[in-house]
């Protein structure tokens, strides 16, 4: 460590902290630090893009579990979040989709200038290196490579035959002028490998010498001083420790860690944080709140032939598919597995869609860590603008312990009969001509499993996240807003939220890209700030 004092502290090196970390520190006359609790992301399994189903240790992953969900059976669901250098875009599954441009539209309707799709399509463009597509709506020498995949299992491109026969057009490009329709997914790659956060910002700039990189260092506390965030105090290698910032705290823990922080600041809702013992810093009762998350329900379907990426992950098979990308970059190495999908609309609206289909060809259920004999495909349908909200809550005055996460599922009956819309449409994909030759019985939910009253119940019994919460520090101007339109806290000056927590509300699609952009636009606002 160079030093304490520090023009900028950005908390957390995930999706958004490389990029600002990136961006702040290419001015050389900026000193900045960058505190990341978890370590290194040099390992093949973060590497190679089929690795993805072995990330769920705790050396790479903070493995959260929520609270029990009343509407999901009382089940705690399993919450993986990146927890290394590039955060969860080193363990996600790459797919590289922006949501809607209406979802844009709304965010500036909600109060929030400077937030439309015309103001935030530049940044995603300025993020970008598209290898295919070239045109107005996409960038083609930014930091962030998106690609098509060296390698795609033939079951993906039935998939996309069947979805046509299902009355699903094809869409070459979910992120240009419209998103509904099927397609081969692009994702964060280059060259087959996985181009998480820290591939494409961090690591070009770790070598500059006002740039330093805290790894295994646990941000604990915002020091307040006078109404202003001067510094933060964190847990390196089992010391306590503290770094001073002379311009600005950024946090970017994402939507778990960031308003966890705040909260363990004494930034909150007070009678909530009195009633743990936490002295109350500043009253700020949306911290934590509007929690948002995309809701998944998964259909399995066994395959008929050996040609499915089950065969690829068990013994001999396993080790020759690694040895392949490790020697080649080629192969079903570097499969996301979320290889295909579509975007439809559960009302029969062209241009909204409200339904996410990843297809995947394996069996995948409790997010991998259970595994089924033979071979088989999965489709997972979601609710992409789900209306249930939950919240962040201290669960201790430990920072080490993890906070309370209750994402309130499907407490909206609109959740519901979208996720229920999704598995009928998802088996009318699965049933259509093309798959025939290819797939047997269904083994989720089972043939048997028809009525209403079945299908709810399944959904409560089995869904999972789709791993994008969002919302808990939202950007805004009511009484429940956290940061202002230029992420601003609202009562605290120099300290800033520039992660996926400001989102008002969730986007339809995954969310890694939507969280560079904004990363790329808060950068750009805090150096826009500081010059005057």
């Amino acid at each position: 460590m160079a030093g304490t004092g520090y023009d900028y502290i950005i908390i957390g090196a995930g999706s958004a902290g490389s990029v600002l970390a990136n961006r702040l520190s290419a001015d050389p006359a900026s000193r900045v630090l960058l505190l990341e609790a978890g370590g290194s992301d040099r390992s093949l399994l973060v590497r190679m893009p089929a690795g993805i189903g072995r990330l769920g240790t705790p050396r790479f992953n903070w493995q959260y579990d929520t609270a029990p969900q009343p509407a999901l059976k009382g089940r705690r669901l399993y919450w993986p979040r990146g927890r290394m250098l590039g955060g969860s875009s080193s363990i996600n599954a790459m797919v590289y989709i922006r949501g809607q441009a209406a979802d844009y539209e709304r965010w500036r309707q909600l109060g929030n200038a400077g937030w439309s799709y015309a103001d935030v399509l530049p940044f995603f463009r300025k993020a970008e290196r598209n290898e295919r597509l070239a045109d107005e709506f996409h960038g083609g020498d930014g930091p962030l490579n998106v690609a098509d995949r060296p390698y795609t299992n033939p079951l993906s491109q039935v998939f996309l035959a069947a979805a046509q026969a299902a009355g699903i057009p094809l869409n070459p490009d979910f992120n240009g002028a419209a998103q509904p329709g099927c397609g081969l997914y692009q994702v964060t790659q280059r060259r087959g490998e996985r181009w998480s956060a820290a591939a494409a910002y961090l690591h070009p700039a770790a070598a500059r010498p006002n740039l330093d990189i805290a790894t295994g260092a646990q941000a604990t506390r915002i020091l307040i001083e006078r109404g202003r965030a001067v510094g933060v105090d964190y847990i390196e290698d089992g010391e306590g420790k503290q770094a001073r910032a002379a311009r600005e705290v950024l946090l970017a823990a994402g939507a778990v860690n960031s308003p966890h922080l705040l909260l363990l600041s004494g930034i909150g809702p007070s009678e909530e944080l009195r009633a743990v013992g936490m002295p109350v810093v500043l009253d700020l009762p949306g911290v934590g709140k509007n929690l948002q998350d995309h809701l998944n329900v998964n259909i399995v379907q066994r395959a008929q032939h050996a040609v499915t990426l089950d065969g690829r992950s068990r013994g001999l098979a396993a080790a020759l598919t690694a040895l392949q990308f490790a020697l080649l970059k080629t192969g079903p190495g570097t499969s996301n597995l979320a290889e295909a999908g579509a975007f439809v609309s559960s009302r029969g609206e062209a241009q909204s869609p409200d339904i996410q289909f990843h297809f995947i060809p394996a069996q995948v259920v409790d997010h991998g860590r259970t595994r089924l004999d033979g071979h088989g495909v999965t489709l997972h349908a979601c609710c992409l603008r789900p209306e249930s909200r939950g919240e962040i809550r201290l669960g201790s005055i430990d920072p080490l312990k993890p906070p309370v996460i209750d994402p309130n599922y499907l407490a909206s009956g609109y959740d519901m009969k979208v996720l229920m819309e999704g598995l009928r449409r998802g088996r009318e994909i699965l049933a259509a001509s093309p798959f025939r030759p290819h797939l047997g019985p269904e083994r989720l939910p089972g043939p048997a499993q028809i009525s209403d009253a079945q299908l709810e119940d399944f959904i409560r019994a089995t869904a999972e996240t789709e791993y994008h919460p969002v919302g808990t520090c939202k950007m805004g101007s009511d009484a429940m807003a956290v940061v202002d339109e230029r992420l601003r806290l609202k009562g605290i000056e120099g300290l800033r939220v520039i992660d996926a927590s400001i989102m008002p509300t969730l986007v339809s699609g995954n969310t890694n890209a939507p969280t560079i952009m904004i990363a790329e636009k808060g950068a750009a606002m805090a150096i826009e700030d500081a010059a005057g």
